[in-house]
């Protein structure tokens, strides 16, 4: 699996000496430089061997083969070129291995999922809260899915009421996409194990209460990862409060079972891929462990998640997910005899992800969509099963209406002087 760190990304080629410039531009993390365009790339003047590097990188960045960046960038021939080549040349050129070559050659299965093509960001760099007049706010508002239009109707009609909390305005948000969904708890299916004679842990049916994630102590343990920074902070940060994580931004919370199991690797390194989309959004994004393993962070960040990785210590978010209580699983019951947590372990496995056993693995993860300030939880998955991600655009659909939501009631909030 490629890793996240912007210097093992443009390697030794072309495109190092542009990290200041890079730095200085904003285009500080690898899913952000990722998404450049073509008047992105001129703007600050990138020669046509710089862009060609790119075009190289991030096709190989996806197919977690960056290990032959610099040679292949080295030969100046663009990637059309590259992926013309015949295997044996492929090979003795530039050592590529035969399985590599299979991944190199497929143009259409790309290791890491790519960004979605209805959320293909247009703008250069994101800085901010997006606004209605911001070209990326007009991609993302014109998005042209059904699921999209159907989710839309029914949270227009519950967000008319201002006073309302984020739960309430989101309580009829419901789809059926082979997950189960109460009201806005999420889970994976519960399937039968051992022939039906394990049965799976019951998970709850409703939403945590805010007063339950509120007042976690939490500590941040890493900062958003840019360019050129230590690659972990020297000095603690203080305990504080998880209300102050939310306080000005919306933020999504992906509760990590254990940072050196490859299916949580896996998890968030496709999820940490879709950051531009957040950036877009205004949404935050953070990794919570329970405990604090120095080696098992510094594996983990930034080569699996470049975002801010916080430590719950106390477990409370964990203990939130399960109705008060860790949920928890054994390795034989939940996992041996467990057909979806195999599949699971075999998914992370094939995009190439190393592992240990290092720490507490039993105690189960999941995700929470925060709203901004104490209007609430918008959204709530929980890991049924060792190895079940929250779906991604699941996750970006409902940020995509937070946003919706808190625009509609800035404007709402403004004078007609102030459209003027």
């Amino acid at each position: 699996m490629a890793s996240f760190s912007v210097e093992d990304f443009v390697g030794n080629g072309v495109l190092k000496e542009l990290l200041p410039k890079l730095l200085e531009e904003g285009w500080d993390d690898v899913p952000t430089l990722k998404i450049m365009n073509s008047e992105d790339m001129d703007a600050i003047n990138m020669s046509q061997h710089q862009k060609d590097a790119l075009e190289i990188r991030t096709y190989l960045h996806d197919r977690a083969l960056v290990q032959y960046g610099d040679r292949l960038e080295a030969s100046r021939k663009i990637l059309p070129e590259l992926l013309n080549i015949s295997t044996e040349d492929l090979s003795s050129q530039f050592g590529m291995k035969r399985g590599h070559i299979a991944r190199f050659t497929d143009r259409t299965n790309p290791c890491a999922d790519p960004l979605p093509k209805s959320y293909g960001l247009t703008a250069s760099k994101v800085t901010g809260t997006p606004s209605r007049n911001n070209s990326i706010y007009k991609h993302f508002a014109t998005v042209n899915s059904n699921k999209m239009q159907n989710t839309a109707k029914s949270f227009g009609r519950s967000s008319t009421n201002n006073e309302r909390s984020l739960g309430e305005s989101l309580a009829d948000f419901k789809i059926k996409d082979g997950y189960i969904f109460k009201g806005i708890v999420a889970a994976g299916p519960a399937e039968p194990r051992a022939c039906g004679c394990v049965q799976p842990p019951p998970v709850v049916d409703n939403v945590a209460p805010y007063s339950a994630i509120g007042n976690i102590s939490v500590q941040k343990l890493t900062p958003a990862y840019k360019i050129g920074m230590e690659r972990l902070v020297k000095s603690k940060t203080p305990p504080m409060k998880a209300s102050e994580l939310w306080r000005d931004k919306p933020a999504v919370l992906l509760c990590i079972r254990r940072p050196g199991c490859i299916m949580c690797r896996a998890e968030a390194h496709q999820f940490y891929a879709k950051k531009p989309i957040f950036d877009a959004l205004g949404v935050q994004i953070f990794a919570v462990l329970h405990e604090h393993i120095e080696s098992e962070v510094k594996d983990f960040w930034p080569r699996y998640w470049g975002g801010v990785v916080i430590l719950d210590r106390s477990m409370g978010f964990f203990k939130a997910l399960g109705g008060g209580k860790l949920l928890k699983d054994k390795f034989l019951s939940g996992f041996v005899f467990n057909p979806r947590a195999i599949a699971n372990y075999k998914r992370a496995k094939a995009m190439g992800i190393k592992q240990n056993f290092k720490g507490e693995g039993e105690i189960k993860g999941g995700l929470f969509i925060v709203g901004r300030g104490g209007t609430g939880i918008a959204y709530q998955f929980i890991e049924r099963n060792f190895g079940d991600w929250a779906p991604v655009a699941e996750v970006i659909e409902i940020c995509t209406r937070l946003q919706n939501q808190e625009l509609d009631q800035g404007a709402s909030s403004k004078s007609p002087q102030e459209y003027e």
